[in-house]
C-alpha cells in the first residue's frame, strides 16, 4: 500500500505489463512498483468536464491515459458519458433522484413545472438522460436562473416537509445545509445537469483483462466492461461494484498465482527515467506561459457546451479544433508553483 502516490505510467515490454511508475506526492520522486498483475481502478474521467461534474477532483482519466500511452492498450466507448439531472450549483455535489422519486418538482426561473408539459407521462420520473436533455433545453431557451456560476434551475422539495427530509432524505438535507447554506424545507435548491458517469474506459474482456498487454486489468468505472451499454441505469453502479469486483478480483488472483514476476529491470529503469524527464521539463519552464488551471477550465467549458448533453457535427468539429489549440498551449504552459511536496 502506497499512500499519497500517483501512478504516472505503466511498465511494459510491448506485450506484458509488469508494474507502474509511481510519483510520490510528498516529494515528487518517481519509483517503480513491479507486480505480477497490475489493476487500473482509478474511476472515471468526469473532471475533463471541469466544474460540470459530480466526480471527485481526482477523476481526471489518468487510468485511461496511462493505458493509452502504452500504444497497445485500446480504450472503448469513451464518448458514452452519462449526465445526472440534479447536482447542486455551484459545488456539483449530486442530490439523489430519490428527491424526485419522493415527489420533488423541477422548476424554471418563472417557477413553472416544465416537465409536466415536456414529458407528460413520466414527468420528473423520466430517465436521467431524458430529464437532463429537457433541463438543458430549458436553460438554452433562456428560462434558466442566472447566477455567477452560470444558469441553473430549481429543485423544489419543500412540500415534502421537514420530517420527511430529515429522515428519508437526510443526506440531501445535510448537503443543502453544508454546501448551499439553505434549509430545503423552506428554500428551493439550485440544480443543473452535469457529467456523472463514464461508461467508457480501458477495453477489457469478461475477466477484466485489458487487451494488448498481458498482466494488465481494469475494473469499475475505469474499465469498459460493457455492463451498462451507453446509458447506465441508476442501480447498476452497485451491481458493477459487487459483480465486477468479485469476477475481476478472482481473475487477478488466479493470474498472479499462475505466473512468475519476470519483469525486466531495464524496462523499469527506462520507464522511471522517462517519467522523470517529463517532470523535469515542466520544472525547467520559466516565463509567463499559459496557466495550466486556465487550460483545464477552458477544456471543461468546451466539453460541457460542445461535447455535452447535446452534440452535433458543427459543434464537435469546433470542439476538436479548440481542444487542439489547448493541447498546443500545454507545450508553453508553466507551473506557478514548483514545490515538489
Amino acid at each position: 500500500m502506497r499512500d499519497r502516490a500517483e501512478a504516472v505510467a505503466l511498465i511494459h515490454d510491448g506485450s506484458r505489463c509488469t508494474g507502474a511508475v509511481v510519483r510520490d506526492l510528498r516529494n515528487g520522486a518517481h519509483y517503480a512498483v513491479m507486480a505480477k498483475a497490475t489493476v487500473i481502478a482509478t474511476g472515471g474521467y468526469g473532471r475533463i468536464y471541469g466544474q460540470y461534474t459530480s466526480n471527485a477532483t481526482i477523476n481526471e482519466g489518468t487510468g485511461a491515459s496511462i493505458a493509452l500511452d502504452t500504444g497497445v492498450v485500446p480504450l472503448g466507448n469513451m464518448e458514452a458519458v452519462q449526465f445526472h439531472p440534479t447536482t447542486v450549483v455551484p459545488s456539483g455535489i449530486l442530490v439523489t433522484e430519490g428527491c424526485r422519486g419522493d415527489g420533488g418538482y423541477l422548476l424554471d426561473k418563472n417557477l413553472d413545472r416544465f416537465m409536466v408539459e415536456r414529458e407528460p407521462e413520466k414527468q420528473e420520473l423520466a430517465s436521467r438522460d431524458v430529464v437532463s436533455r429537457h433541463m438543458a433545453q430549458v436553460m438554452r431557451d433562456g428560462d434558466g436562473v442566472d447566477s455567477p456560476y452560470g444558469p441553473h434551475l430549481w429543485l423544489d422539495i419543500r412540500h415534502l416537509g421537514e420530517e420527511h427530509l430529515r429522515t428519508k432524505l437526510l443526506e440531501v438535507w445535510d448537503i443543502c445545509r453544508d454546501f448551499v447554506g439553505i434549509n430545503p424545507a423552506e428554500a428551493l435548491i439550485p440544480v443543473r445537469p452535469t457529467q456523472h458517469y463514464s461508461m467508457g474506459g480501458v477495453r477489457v474482456n469478461k475477466d477484466g483483462q485489458a487487451y494488448g498487454l498481458a498482466g494488465l486489468f481494469a475494473v469499475g468505472e475505469a474499465a469498459c466492461w460493457d455492463m451498462h451499454g451507453f446509458n447506465r441505469l441508476g442501480g447498476n453502479s452497485l451491481s458493477e461494484t459487487i459483480v465486477t469486483g468479485r469476477v475481476v478480483g478472482r481473475s487477478v488472483a488466479e493470474y498472479a498465482s499462475g505466473t512468475d514476476l519476470r519483469g525486466s529491470t531495464s524496462d523499469a529503469f527506462d520507464a522511471v527515467a522517462r517519467a522523470e524527464k517529463i517532470a523535469s521539463s515542466w520544472l525547467a519552464r520559466g516565463g509567463k506561459g499559459p496557466n495550466i488551471y486556465e487550460i483545464r477550465d477552458a477544456m471543461g467549458e468546451i466539453m460541457m457546451h460542445k461535447v455535452g448533453i447535446f452534440r452535433n457535427g458543427d459543434e464537435l468539429a469546433d470542439a476538436v479544433a479548440e481542444l487542439g489549440q489547448l493541447l498546443d498551449d500545454c507545450d508553453n504552459a508553466v507551473l506557478r508553483c514548483k514545490d515538489p511536496g
